[in-house]
């Protein structure tokens, strides 16, 4: 799920004076005290690009990791589930090679013996830079929505709208990654960036056909959108699932940055806890302030209904709860297994990589999944933890690239 995704900016608030017609305002002995706009959150950005400019090097063995054998079991049985994918698409970051990855995905097919041994037979153990971790957690929300407006469901849930597109490539210069940049052409046939969310939430959608269901609550379909699919939950108990269908092409700022950096979130008297329930109960207490909170992230995810039997990651794969992971793709094959040894141990052991976030960026960076329900959600909202990532890639791979 592309928690979606990922996703980092802070918006630009600006303020207009207005004055009344005709009318003269005397000119103020003293002038006004000049108020300093709020400080600019600005997100640390990687210094490596990729997992080999930043340096390889031989992880532990993995038998004296000694994994659990029921952990190793669901990591194998998700490697299974990445094969089709690992086999056939480009990893960037530049690992790995789709044939690589053949023969431990021919023996995984019919694989019998023990999980562990499956990984220990087949993958090698790499560590990317120095291997220190910080590693974070989402899940799967499931929120109060209907497919059909109702009284109390006044939340929109838009599909992804057709005329957000790429720039052709006379219009606009590359993104970064070598990408047309995304938004709209307007009336004049300009290209012009893709509404933002306090657009989009003050109707620049509406009448246009695009919702496919109706949350109740939009505190939690910001929350939802974070995470990038959820299950919506009718009041006769009916069940749909969204997920990730795309994104508006703008910057993704994480709100909890924002209100580090304005003093709001820490453990001293009258601020928040920074996980995700101390965030949203400072939302919940300053609706006015926490409406603008939200605004403050450009980002505007949009959704499909899945018919999965979960939701789906970047992989194009359901993730499994406690087994898959979110990883930036730069610096880790998707589908790769991770092992994880952190200061939280129910976060350590076998992880496979088959999701990307906008957040989760740079090296030894990584997203956990918990699956659903209360206690996920709990897990996942208060997840910081710290230690080592190996990652396992096919064994060779490691000779192979330190002979470039």
């Amino acid at each position: 799920m592309m928690r979606l995704p990922l996703r980092r900016l802070a918006a630009v608030l600006s303020i207009a004076l207005l004055a009344g017609c005709g009318r003269i305002i005397p000119e103020p002995r003293t002038p006004p005290p000049v108020v300093a706009p709020p400080p600019k959150v600005t997100l640390p950005q990687p210094a490596f690009t990729s997992a080999v400019l930043l340096g390889l090097s031989a992880g532990p063995a993995l038998a004296s990791l000694n994994p659990a054998a029921d952990d190793a079991a669901g990591a194998l049985v998700s490697f299974r589930e990445s094969c089709g994918r690992l086999t056939s698409r480009t990893d960037t970051s530049g690992l790995t090679r789709p044939e690589d990855w053949k023969p431990a995905c021919s023996a995984a097919a019919g694989w019998q013996g023990s999980a562990t041994q499956f990984f220990a037979t087949w993958l090698e153990p790499v560590r990317v830079g120095d291997g220190k971790a910080f590693v974070t957690g989402y899940y799967e929300p499931e929120i109060s929505g209907v497919r059909t407006r109702q009284p109390g469901f006044d939340v929109p849930v838009y599909k992804l709208p057709p005329d957000l597109v790429r720039a052709r490539a006379e219009d606009a210069l590359p993104t970064e990654k070598g990408t047309q940049p995304l938004g709209r052409y307007d009336e004049t046939g300009a290209f012009v960036p893709y509404y933002d969310r306090a657009a989009i939430e003050d109707g620049a959608l509406a009448g246009k056909g695009l919702e496919i269901a109706w949350a109740a609550d939009p505190v939690e379909m910001f929350f939802l959108q974070i995470q990038g699919s959820g299950r919506l939950r009718a009041p006769d108990g009916t069940i749909m699932r969204i997920g990730y269908a795309g994104q508006n092409g703008l910057p993704y700022t994480g709100i909890g940055s924002v209100m580090r950096e304005r003093g709001l979130l820490g453990t001293e008297p009258g601020q928040y806890s920074g996980s995700m329930q101390g965030i949203m109960q400072y939302i919940r207490e300053h609706p006015a302030e926490g409406k603008a909170l939200m605004r403050e992230n450009q980002s505007f995810v949009f959704f499909k209904e899945l018919t999965s039997d979960g939701p789906l990651g970047a992989l194009g794969v359901p993730v499994r709860a406690k087994n898959s992971v979110a990883t930036d793709p730069a610096f880790v094959p998707l589908g790769a297994p991770v092992w994880l040894a952190l200061d939280r141990p129910e976060a350590s052991g076998l992880w496979i990589a088959q999701d990307t976030g906008g957040a989760i960026k740079g090296a030894n960076r990584f997203d956990t999944f918990w699956g659903a329900g209360t206690e996920a959600r709990q897990v996942a909202g208060g997840m910081s933890g710290r230690g080592d990532a190996v990652l396992l890639l096919p064994k060779g791979t490691l000779a192979r690239l330190k002979s470039q």
